[in-house]
């Protein structure tokens, strides 16, 4: 069997490649360029040409044929263009996860079809297995990767069953420090170098100075919402007057993650209990309005005149809101994403200020104060009808149907207990707790407990 392994000059795709070759198959390697352009990148990160000259280095060590391909069009054309779009509509993609689909399991699939190859293999940190259906067929399962630290599944949740076919993860069954360890010991060029950080060939950015290569800066103001806010809001309301008619146990439903980071939570952590039969009478209008994000559009800001000093100077200033406060100028929404910690540039503050809801009509960034603000936390999220991609088509939920997961809504996140439920106009997703940042065009990715990734779709 020939394989083609995308050796990326990084230290995992080396050690693939150099097991592939252990093992007796006929191995060749291939770099993909996918990224020419500087402007953005912060210089000196995953520079391409020195990956290129480590990637060689490394074919040679082994004594493997080494290809070269210029994919840069493509991944223009169908990653980079696309995260531009979703950004200019104030919503926040997943690169790496189309970079996967779109090119390297297709674009680079085709091209090391083309030169003979049967399977293209990577150095992802993920699991395949395969049986055969009643039918005959063989089916593909993808699992999570054995080291819970390095598991990179999420970023394959696109796959179908046909690319997984052609697809091969030597280093998933590795810790990350036993693929350190066999690098250093067959003395390959990568065994010491830093995992690459920041979007997928692209390299580490300044993402708000790489926006804007396609979109304009634009001045607005930065609004901090005040939890008053919700006290009367009736949208509040309904989320904890509907959640808590859900549990099983009549206790009050819990609006407020406890989640901070993959390893830390504020101990406040409570799990809803909710009850599947009255999940199931929901109706599809309840379903949506629990998925909708809360809006702040409300909170408007009148000038008031006042005099000032010795001399009674008139001057303008804006009259006191009880549920929000301007407090800063940003360059433009569609560069913030939900969630977001950094970049606000707003002190004076106890607590860590966090995005809770960006307006790209108004170009108003709206910010929380502290990881329990209320504003920072959902139960339920949508993925619209057409956006679900099952891994395993053999498993596709009927209309109706009520299904228990584990899910996540971001990489490296803790998995999260959750209940499925399919309706005409889509997949929701009720969490048993709620979650922090749940973020529009990010991917939400469904698992059972045998650590098999099920299914995906872009979060609405």
């Amino acid at each position: 069997m020939k394989i083609c392994v995308g050796l990326s000059g990084g230290v995992d795709s080396s050690v693939a490649a150099l097991l592939l070759k252990q093992q007796g198959y006929d191995v060749f390697a291939m770099f993909m360029q996918n990224w020419h352009d500087t402007e953005g990148t912060l210089h000196g990160d995953c520079e391409w040409e020195e990956d290129r000259l480590v990637a060689e280095m490394v074919a040679k060590k082994i004594g493997i044929p080494f290809h070269f391909v210029d994919l840069s069009d493509e991944y223009r054309r169908r990653v980079v263009d696309y995260m531009f779009s979703e950004y200019e509509q104030g919503r926040t993609p997943n690169p790496d996860v189309l970079c996967n689909r779109e090119i390297k399991f297709d674009a680079f699939l085709d091209a090391a079809l083309k030169l003979g190859a049967d399977m293209v293999a990577t150095g992802h940190y993920c699991r395949k297995e395969e049986f055969k259906a009643d039918d005959g067929s063989t089916v593909y399962r993808i699992l999570e990767g054995t080291d819970p630290g390095k598991d990179q599944s999420y970023f394959l949740c696109q796959l179908s069953q046909e690319q997984l076919s052609r697809a091969m993860f030597p280093i998933g069954h590795l810790l990350k420090k036993e693929v350190r360890r066999i690098a250093a010991e067959a003395a390959l060029p990568s065994a010491t170098k830093k995992d690459s950080q920041g979007i997928c060939f692209v390299g580490k950015v300044d993402l708000p100075e790489f926006l804007k290569q396609k979109l304009k800066s634009s001045k607005g103001n930065i609004v901090e919402v005040y939890p008053a806010f919700y006290e009367g809001n009736p949208h509040y309301r309904f989320q904890k007057e509907t959640l808590s008619g859900l549990t099983a146990n009549g206790a009050e439903a819990n609006l407020v993650t406890g989640y901070i980071s993959e390893d830390k939570c504020t101990g406040t952590l409570s799990s809803n209990c909710y009850d599947p039969a009255r999940i199931a009478l929901l109706t599809d209008e309840t379903l949506e309005r629990l998925a909708t994000p809360y809006r702040y559009d409300s909170i408007r800001f009148v000038t008031e005149t006042y005099r000032s000093g010795r001399k009674h100077v008139k001057k303008t200033r804006w009259k006191a809101n009880p549920w929000g406060k301007i407090i800063g100028e940003h360059d433009g929404a569609q560069f913030f994403t939900i969630g977001q910690r950094h970049g606000l540039n707003v002190g004076g503050h106890d607590n860590s200020l966090f995005v809770i809801g960006t307006d790209i009509e108004s170009n108003t960034v709206y910010a929380g104060e502290g990881h329990t603000h209320p504003g920072l936390s959902g139960s339920c999220l949508m993925i619209a009808a057409g956006q679900e991609h099952w891994i395993r088509e053999d498993l596709k939920m009927t209309m109706g149907e009520i299904r228990r997961y584990r899910i996540r809504i971001r990489y490296r996140q803790p998995l999260q207990d959750g209940w499925l439920i399919q309706r005409p106009g889509g997949l929701f997703i009720l969490f048993d707790e709620p979650q922090r940042g749940i973020t529009p065009g990010q991917f939400a990715v469904c698992y059972a407990p045998d650590d098999e990734m099920i299914l995906s779709g872009v979060i609405r």
